[in-house]
């Protein structure tokens, strides 16, 4: 079974976000990256599949050819391949375009089984498995948070704002992986020289106009600096004026 982890490089998520000067992009001086938090969770679903069914984990990503710490780093972890599509304009992608490219190379892959992560840190939109899926007409489970998988198909179950839903797929699927499906494990030190000994493949992704594209890019005003009222029992009247007549939340 040929499975591919989709996965994003996405900044630090405790970085100061700064605007560029065009207004649209952020500017990147200084930003360190990470891999996106859910991706974790879909490179260690994939690496336990192969585990358990045996075959090989490719992990694809559209971004930045200078992606190479965070691509080592899942195949340090067990991954077999590491392959990226260069993109300068990555960062302002949309998410069909995305989806559409990262189809098109799966397809060429010959994979049967895709996991993402339920959103990327960075963007928070939760689009592109779910399109990925429909691109190349699989069947499609999102926020995925246990999973019972054999050769031919699985069962998973999904958290919704009603409960949890139990869902049989067959293969070939895309599963975004949610909190609580695993806990993505720690290279160790033989995976990591091992890591170092391999390449990163790099391949023309197909070119995809967006649909959707930044007008302005702006920061949140900021907060007004608070103030103290008083100290103890003798601040609630100055507090429940402040409340009511100020914040108008009483």
């Amino acid at each position: 079974m040929h499975i591919v982890a989709c996965v994003k490089r996405v900044p630090l998520t405790d970085i100061q976000v700064k605007v560029a000067a065009d207004g649209k992009t952020l500017d990147t001086a200084g930003v360190e990256y990470m891999l996106s938090f859910y991706d974790e969770l879909a490179v260690e679903e994939a690496i336990r599949t192969k585990e358990k069914l045996g075959g090989e984990v490719t992990v694809l990503t559209l971004g930045p050819a200078d992606a190479s710490k965070e691509l080592r780093e899942c195949l340090a972890k067990g991954a077999d391949r590491a392959m990226v599509l260069p993109d300068n304009a990555w960062g302002t992608r949309d998410a069909r375009s995305t989806a559409k490219a990262l189809a098109a190379k799966v397809k060429e892959l010959g994979a049967q089984l895709v996991f993402t992560g339920r959103v990327a840190t960075d963007r928070d939109q939760g689009a592109v498995g779910p399109m990925l899926a429909t691109y190349l007409g699989w069947a499609c489970v999102t926020d995925v948070v246990s999973l019972e998988l054999t050769a031919g198909g699985g069962k998973a179950k999904r958290e919704t704002e009603a409960g949890v839903e139990t869902v049989q797929f067959s293969l070939p699927a895309v599963l975004t992986c949610d909190k609580g499906l695993n806990e993505p494990r720690f290279a160790g030190l033989k995976g990591i020289m091992a890591a170092k000994k391999k390449s990163i493949e790099e391949s023309t992704a197909e070119q995809v106009a967006n649909q959707a594209n930044f007008d302005k890019l702006e920061l949140p005003p900021p907060r007004k600096e608070g103030r103290i009222l008083g100290e103890g029992a003798a601040a609630v009247p100055a507090l429940i004026q402040a409340l009511r007549n100020e914040a108008k939340v009483l």
